[in-house]
């Protein structure tokens, strides 16, 4: 026997609550195109908002391509920017957990481009020509100061 409560308008307790609603949401964020192939992040509170990258080909459908233990995810300027890149099907990806650039090839596992390091990535645009990547690197050397951000390039080689 169920026991009802009479309690003033709107104070009463829903068994929706908020955590319910957004533990299944996923949030879906920057979109790429490489080929005929799309590329976007999702965020995905039911993994403690870890950011993953999903990939869609017209022939092979969609897959997950960021591993277990990877989170795609840039701490640039605190609130982060552009974490993800592909060129010619190899993804460039900044980890969380420690902000460095990796690469990851359609097959395979990521691989650091950067040293371990107190510097933060984001925003990449590719020099082809040149073949490196061009991006914002912020720099948290200096103790007691602000970071530094600049332009900076990297060489895929």
């Amino acid at each position: 026997m169920s026991t009802q409560t009479v309690t003033p308008y709107g104070s009463w307790r829903s068994p929706i609550t908020s955590d319910l609603i957004v533990s299944s949401t996923i949030r879906l964020g920057e979109i790429m195109v490489d080929g005929s192939t799309l590329y976007w992040s999702e965020s995905r509170p039911a993994e403690k908002g870890r950011n993953v990258i999903m990939k869609w080909h017209p022939e092979l459908g969609m897959e997950e391509i960021t591993p277990e233990g990877f989170n795609v995810r840039t701490r640039v300027h605190e609130y982060g920017g552009g974490a993800f890149a592909v060129h010619e099907g190899e993804i460039y990806f900044v980890n969380y957990a420690d902000q460095r650039l990796y690469r990851q090839a359609a097959d395979g596992d990521p691989v650091p481009v950067t040293p371990e390091s107190k510097f933060r990535f984001a925003d990449f645009a590719f020099d082809r020509r040149h073949h490196r990547i061009i991006c914002v690197c912020e720099d948290h050397t200096a103790e007691k100061q602000e970071p530094s951000n600049r332009l900076v390039s990297i060489d895929l080689e």
